[in-house]
């Protein structure tokens, strides 16, 4: 299989692959230098964030407000 690599930096993956991840949505794409791992993620991730931020009672102003800070500080 082959994949190229576009202008945008993104990759499709060859249909062989993707038809084996059908119900994914997300990957968690780490790397040791030299080789490219994906590996897939349940969509419950971004729900458990979700519930997380809605107990400590913040909303969508409070999680732009700390982004703008850590790119400010970073």
């Amino acid at each position: 299989m082959f994949a190229k690599k576009t202008a945008l930096d993104q990759i499709t993956l060859p249909a062989a692959v993707a038809s084996r991840f059908a119900e994914v949505d997300s990957f968690d794409i780490t790397t040791d230098g030299e080789c490219i791992v994906l590996r897939p993620v349940e969509n419950m991730a971004a729900d458990e964030v979700r519930a997380k931020l809605a107990r400590l009672d913040l909303d969508e102003g409070d999680v732009a407000a700390a982004v703008g800070w850590a790119r400010a500080n970073a």
